[in-house]
Parts: structure tokens; C-alpha cells; sequence
């Protein structure tokens, strides 16, 4: 396993790219889509506006969802660093996924008087009030994953687009690997129970059908949103199919438990024809897509690495700051994470 850059050499980076952060090769949504028509599609020129000495002496509250999720853990690491860096107070905290604890942590902000505060929301609705509130007091207000109505500005997803781009992964591998006289069996591996997380599914199954079609059958649909459900997913599909070789799901719990399960099923000795695409980037997931013992083949990621996200997010708050941003709503790019890149991405993990 590689090393992490120290701490002293990351800020010295981020001091040295200050706002011109961006997303490297990023796929951009196409003609028609959400980001077209209820928002703007983030690109190096809109980051490149950004003026991080903007943040010095700001106080900014932050509160996400959870801080035992492998991604969020490393993305507030990275954005905490990037936030002294410029001079900024900031506060992190996790609400547990708890919509009456995270009310109470923006109205704790709201009164220690911050200047930005960012909500990852537990239940956007239920925090719309308080946000409300927050802007009533002249607190800029920024959103990470909902499209909320009382913001400043939403940092968000087109999921459907995000979902299609996991499906065109696994779709190229397929052509690659099979064709309609041997089809490949396909896993999905969704979550149906959340509305953002069902359009990535839908996209993926989209994709699918788009780019492979007659070349490809879905053998199970399951829900797995965090490891342990994928892995046993994975397990239990493959008593019935055990032919099953190819995951598309919608996070990375879908690929680190879809991975631990046909590792376990292989005896780590991957076939070619085998892979796993999902999106989100965290630590784990790069070193098995760097494994030959774990069947990872592709990730969709978004700016990049932990610290490359962490900057683009300093950045949102830098534009809100300015009054910059210029739509309520803006779309992040998604890029490919294959085994040719992910040597980049990895250095800037935390």
C-alpha cells in the first residue's frame, strides 16, 4: 500500500493550487440533462473563479450525515485541512443520521454566529425550516446531495447520469467479455429505499440495456447499501447463479462487500471475464481496484481524490461567500476510476 502524503506537503499543495481546483477528467452531462435544464454543469472554469483568502477568518458549521462512512470520514479529513489552510474556523460534526440532532446542530451554529454553514442532510425536509432560519440571520447556506429550496446553493448529483456512467462501465467490459451467445450474468446491487439512490440504479440498468444489450442478463436485483448487506447479497445470488459474474451497484459498500464475496468464491484466483463497478471513492475501494485478488474493475468518481473534492468544496463556499455561484444548483462531474489512474487518485486519499 502506498503511503498518504503528509500532512505538511498536502497544505503546502493546497495553499500552492488555492481556488484552481478542479475536477480532471470529468465526464460532462450531456445535452438535455438535469444539470441543462435545472442548473449548471461545475467544470474547471466555474471552480477556477473561486477565491480561497475569501475564507480567512470565516466561521463555517458543517454537519453531515455520518462520520462512520469511509467516504465522508475521509472528504471532512481532507476539507478540515483545506479550511485551516485558508484561514478559515470551521466545525464538523454528524448528526448519526438523525434529523432532530441535526436541527439542533444548525441551530447551534445559527447562534455561535457562523458565516457558511454546509448541511448534508439526514432528511432534507426537515431541516428546510431551520435553514430558513439560518438565512434569516444572514448565514449563507449551502447544501451537499439534496436540491433544497431554503439555500444558497445545492452541490449536487445528476444520479440518474451518475447511475448511466457506472452502466457504461460495466457495459464496455461486457463487450469486451462476452457477447449474445454468452451472455454475461449481472448482479445489481441497488437501495431502492432512497429516491437518489433508486435513479442511480435506473441508470445503471439504462446503460445497461443501451450499450450491451442481448449481451447481458440481471440475475438479481438486491439491496445493499452498506458492505455486510452486499457481501451477503452477493453470496446468496450466487448459490442460485453461480455464474454470476459481473456487480453493478450504486456505492461502495456495493463494491467492497460485492468484492469480499467473490474473493471468497474464487479463492482470490479472478477470471478475466469477472469485474465490479460502482461509484463513490474511498481508500479501501482503490487498493482492491490495485488488487488482482479482488474482481474492482472500475469506479466512477466525482472531483477526484479526497483532497481534490475537499478543495471544490472549499471552493462552493468561497463562491457562495461572494455571491458567485451563479444557480441554485450545481452539478458535479463525474470521472472514470480504472486501474491505468486510480495510482493518482490514491496519493490524495486520506
Amino acid at each position: 500500500m502506498k503511503k498518504m502524503m503528509s500532512i505538511l506537503l498536502v497544505v503546502s499543495l493546497l495553499l500552492l493550487a488555492a481556488c484552481s481546483a478542479a475536477p480532471s477528467g470529468g465526464t460532462e452531462a450531456p445535452s438535455g440533462s438535469t444539470a441543462e435544464s435545472e442548473g449548471i454543469q461545475a467544470d474547471a472554469a466555474f471552480y477556477g473563479k473561486a477565491d480561497l483568502s475569501c475564507l480567512n477568518g470565516k466561521k463555517i458549521g458543517i454537519t453531515i450525515q455520518s462520520l462512520q462512512n469511509a467516504y465522508w470520514a475521509g472528504v471532512m479529513t481532507a476539507l478540515t485541512e483545506v479550511l485551516d489552510a485558508a484561514g478559515a474556523k470551521s466545525t464538523i460534526v454528524s448528526c448519526d443520521d438523525s434529523s432532530a440532532t441535526q436541527i439542533g446542530q444548525i441551530e447551534n451554529f445559527i447562534s455561535s454566529g457562523c458565516d457558511l454553514i454546509m448541511v448534508h442532510p439526514s432528511d432534507a425536509a426537515a431541516v428546510e425550516s431551520v435553514c430558513a432560519d439560518a438565512r434569516a440571520a444572514g448565514i449563507k447556506v449551502m447544501c451537499w446531495d439534496d436540491p433544497m429550496e431554503n439555500t444558497d446553493a445545492n452541490w449536487i448529483l445528476d444520479n440518474t447520469f451518475l447511475g448511466h456512467a457506472i452502466g457504461e462501465l460495466a457495459a464496455d467490459f461486457i463487450n469486451d467479455h462476452y457477447s449474445e451467445d454468452h451472455p454475461a450474468e449481472v448482479i445489481v446491487i441497488g437501495y431502492p429505499q432512497t429516491v437518489i439512490l433508486l435513479e442511480r440504479e435506473n441508470g445503471i440498468k439504462a446503460a445497461l440495456e443501451e450499450k450491451a444489450a442481448g449481451k447481458y442478463e440481471i440475475v438479481a436485483s438486491q439491496a445493499g447499501i452498506i458492505a455486510s448487506d452486499a457481501q451477503t447479497a452477493v453470496e446468496t445470488t450466487l448459490q442460485a447463479h453461480p455464474d454470476a459474474k459481473v456487480v453493478a451497484g450504486i456505492g461502495a459498500g456495493a463494491m467492497i462487500g460485492a468484492d469480499e464475496a467473490l474473493n471468497i468464491a474464487t479463492g482470490g484466483v479472478i477470471p478475466e471475464d469477472m469485474g465490479v463497478f460502482t461509484t463513490d471513492v474511498t481508500k479501501q475501494q482503490l487498493e482492491q481496484l490495485q488488487d488482482p485478488s479482488y474482481p474492482a474493475k472500475g469506479i466512477i468518481g466525482f472531483e477526484g481524490s479526497d483532497v481534490d473534492t475537499a478543495t471544490c468544496c472549499a471552493d462552493m463556499f468561497a463562491l457562495i461567500l461572494a455571491d458567485q455561484v451563479g444557480a441554485h444548483n450545481v452539478f458535479r462531474n463525474v470521472t472514470r476510476i480504472t486501474e491505468q489512474t486510480v495510482a493518482e487518485i490514491i496519493s490524495g486519499m486520506k
